[in-house]
């Protein structure tokens, strides 16, 4: 099975956050559409007529297309593209994009699951991140999705805001939990270089992020969404029963996937390539068949770092087996003394042919992935 993503590189502001590729010059959204069906049909070959099982809307802000242009590229992958049977298909939508009608078009063309950027139910947060969405439209559109028949939404939310204390923090959980999405993803505020945010930080405009702080407000939401039922099955994504993100789950399971648009990443099983993140020369060159793309020649120990690092995040944990028959890395042989201490300290189990880590390993997962890269 494999996935596509397609990046609608648009938004109509910037969130003060957010480093993604987007323009909020929409002026070239229809070449940009137009654009997207062409490199579907240049890349058709690219997954090997692996069957479908999940497509992906992301941006950018992907709810800003029209019904007739999201039914446009849904019909051009269904025409190109071996399909397997009910696929997932996510739009990644903002609140202030999603009226009544709107999502009624949604459903209609075969969207089955929707990535609600909610971020916060507070209006002072959301004039702190600049979301263009206010706490009424957020409650609103959710609403509105569950009439239209949207019986799988995931919302997304930010923590680690500064503040004085955590009162915030459990208003956006009781609201968040009050609506029973079956998915939410959940990340802390992270300040890139290349942001609104990144720039004031430099100025002394903001503060830092606190570490200490960010973590007592991520123990808070593990502790707050186990006791509501939402399993956590990778270190920011927390599901109901049967509502993990395919698509996402994917990724972190090294499944082949498609990325289309500029931005958009693609993974054939052996290397990845990537877009370039310019949409005027990503237009030009998809305008004369060509697909402008960078390769990323993988190395053995390359592959083994980049399964670590996404397979030790989920509650699936990493295949010693696999790293061994794929990729001749024992890891229980190379790392015996360092696996010993995270068992002693119950950062870990091993599960049968399984690593997996623990909820407090879960806490430092990045650091002990990279203490177990093969160099």
């Amino acid at each position: 099975m494999a996935g596509i993503y397609l990046h609608v590189p648009f938004c109509k502001q910037a969130c003060y956050y957010c480093d993604f590729h987007f323009s909020t010059n929409q002026k070239y959204v229809r070449e940009m559409v137009e654009a997207l069906c062409t490199e579907l049909k240049l890349q058709k070959d690219y997954l090997q007529q692996d069957p479908i099982s999940t497509i992906y809307f992301g941006g950018g802000t992907p709810s800003l297309l029209t019904g007739e242009q999201l039914k446009k590229l849904l019909d051009i992958i269904k025409a190109n593209y071996v399909i397997a049977p009910s696929p997932e298909i996510t739009l990644e939508a903002n609140p202030d994009d999603l009226t009544a009608e709107k999502l009624e078009i949604l459903y209609q063309t075969g969207v089955n699951r929707l990535s609600i950027g909610i971020q916060s139910f507070n209006p002072a947060v959301l004039n702190y991140l600049n979301r263009a969405h206010s706490q009424q439209q957020a409650l609103k559109c959710f609403e509105d999705a569950r009439k239209s028949g949207f019986d799988n939404i995931s919302i997304d939310l930010i923590y680690a805001i500064p503040a004085d204390n955590h009162e915030n923090w459990h208003r956006d959980l009781d609201q968040a939990l009050a609506l029973q999405p079956e998915h939410i993803s959940s990340y802390s505020l992270t300040i890139e270089p290349r942001t609104t945010f990144g720039t004031w930080l430099l100025k002394g405009n903001i503060p830092p992020i606190d570490e200490e702080f960010s973590a007592a407000q991520f123990e808070i939401l593990l502790e707050r969404l186990s006791h509501s039922g939402y399993e956590q099955y990778e270190v920011s994504n927390f599901c109901r029963p049967g509502y993990h993100s395919r698509h996402n789950s994917g990724y972190w399971k090294q499944e082949k996937y498609l990325g289309i648009g500029p931005s958009a990443h693609s993974y054939d099983g052996v290397n990845r390539r990537f877009n370039i993140s310019h949409n005027p020369k990503y237009l030009k060159a998809i305008a004369h068949s060509e697909i402008p793309y960078e390769a990323d020649i993988l190395t053995n120990e390359d592959r083994i770092n980049e399964y670590l690092l996404t397979t030790l995040r989920t509650k699936w944990g990493a295949n010693l087996e696999k790293l061994k028959n794929e990729w001749s890395y024992d890891l229980l042989a190379d790392q015996r003394e360092y696996l010993d201490r995270l068992l002693t300290k119950s950062y870990a189990i091993i599960d049968g042919k399984h690593l997996k880590l623990t909820r407090s390993g879960l806490l430092l997962a990045d650091k002990i992935s990279s203490d177990l890269f093969k160099i």
